[in-house]
């Protein structure tokens, strides 16, 4: 009965799909949607898997992959474009606000009560989950800077170290950062813009990081570069930011708020900026706002909230900060996320012989879906996510200049590479 439903289901995603798809199941049966060699597989290898994915379609499907129930041969990346790219148009998809299984909206709302960020001591943990997970991990499938947000892939860019680089100095330069500012990194990472602005622009910083591992591994680089004096770390939560800073940035972390929390986030920004001090706020979005995906939120990032552009716009107004600039660089998130999935394929012996116990086959699989659908899922014609930067002030600015050409002059600072 639920292979028989199971037929049912994957020719109604597929019989369209030009990609040929074999998948067979726990009873000896294949189905295939085309005549010819199949580019992608899947082998249910448990009844249990084909229960999952009847119930929770792809999320079912995918979680089946992760516990090692079914396996998948082939580009993964071909489920998705496969099963999303083929379905609802873009208007269609931006309609839709709500996942159509509600039993993933059930999953989805179980989770926001149990992982919402709504106390400091559950956004630690949340954190923590992530990001402490040993930066040598990381650092396997990222560019030399340690940098984990969206490359800046101009015209005639070669490697994701230069992306990298590009997306750093592209946002030193919409700040306008000058020598002696004061800069607070909202999320700072390892620390890969700080480093950048004091290195290019004479600007020194303070990164707010609830990430221990992270801020280990930053503190290390500092005391290596004597920067005591330049570069300043508090392990604290964004609401628990004290001082007022010149210039304001968050590459990749508004996402982690969670939704009852974008409020409180902005107000910190708008609090924590003088009067007619820049911003930018770098974010994974939506246009408007829905649900975020409950894989994303069970699995990668717990607890975390992909908020709307209009919700966020109206948001930033509310707390008296002037939109300067709105970009969208979702394709250039493809690219970079297909540059750490290649990354992490081509060095997970190395990431396996550092901790064979935490880095294990599970961790293998659901990494690898992670990093190959998220690519995808930026990419794809019909795609709903967005990388927005947002450079703001903080009132109605005087100073800011009146065109872009500032942005692409030639006498950039002289990369390096670290």
């Amino acid at each position: 009965m639920i292979i028989r439903m199971l037929h049912t289901l994957y020719d109604k995603a597929l019989c369209r799909v030009d990609i040929p798809f074999a998948i067979s199941f726990t009873d000896g049966t294949v189905y295939q949607n085309r005549i010819g060699p199949p580019e992608i597989e899947i082998h249910y290898l448990k009844k249990r898997a084909e229960l999952n994915t009847l119930l929770f379609q792809g999320v079912g499907l995918v979680e089946s992959y992760i516990h090692r129930e079914l396996d998948i041969t082939g580009d993964i990346k071909l489920l998705v474009r496969a099963f999303v790219e083929n379905t609802e148009s873009l208007s269609q998809r931006n309609r839709r606000k709500r996942d159509l299984n509600p039993l993933l909206t059930l999953r989805n709302v179980w989770h926001e009560l149990r992982f919402g960020n709504r106390r400091l001591s559950i956004s630690a943990k949340n954190a923590k989950s992530h990001y402490n997970r040993g930066s040598e991990m990381f650092a396997q499938y990222f560019d030399p800077s340690r940098t984990y947000s969206c490359g800046y892939w101009k015209t005639g860019t070669r490697s994701l170290a230069e992306a990298q680089y590009n997306k750093l100095d592209h946002v030193c330069r919409k700040l306008r950062l000058k020598p002696g500012e004061k800069l607070i990194d909202v999320g700072g990472g390892w620390g890969s813009l700080l480093f950048h602005a004091w290195e290019h622009y004479g600007t020194p910083g303070t990164n707010y990081s609830l990430t221990p591992d992270q801020n280990r591994w930053m503190a290390e680089k500092i005391r290596r570069r004597n920067l005591e004096d330049k570069i300043r770390i508090v392990e604290k939560d964004f609401r628990q930011i004290t001082g007022v800073f010149d210039k304001y940035a968050s590459l990749g972390v508004f996402e982690h708020a969670g939704k009852a929390q974008l409020e409180a986030w902005v107000r910190s920004m708008a609090g924590c900026l003088k009067p007619g001090g820049l911003g930018l706020l770098h974010f994974i979005a939506h246009d408007i706002p829905m649900e975020t995906d409950f894989f994303i939120r069970k699995h990668i990032f717990p607890g975390g909230y992909l908020p709307g552009l209009s919700e966020t716009v109206s948001l930033m107004a509310k707390h008296g900060l002037e939109i300067l600039d709105i970009e969208n660089l979702r394709r250039h998130y493809a690219l970079t996320l297909d540059a750490w999935a290649d990354n992490f394929d081509r060095n997970w012996s190395k990431i396996y012989a550092l901790d064979p116990e935490s880095y294990n086959e599970k961790f293998r699989r659901k990494w690898r879906v992670y990093l190959n659908f998220c690519a995808e899922y930026f990419r794809i014609d019909n795609a709903i996510l967005r990388l927005y930067q947002i450079t703001f002030s903080r009132g109605n600015t005087r100073t800011y200049p009146m065109d872009r050409k500032f942005l692409y002059q030639e006498s950039q600072p002289a990369a390096k590479i670290h």
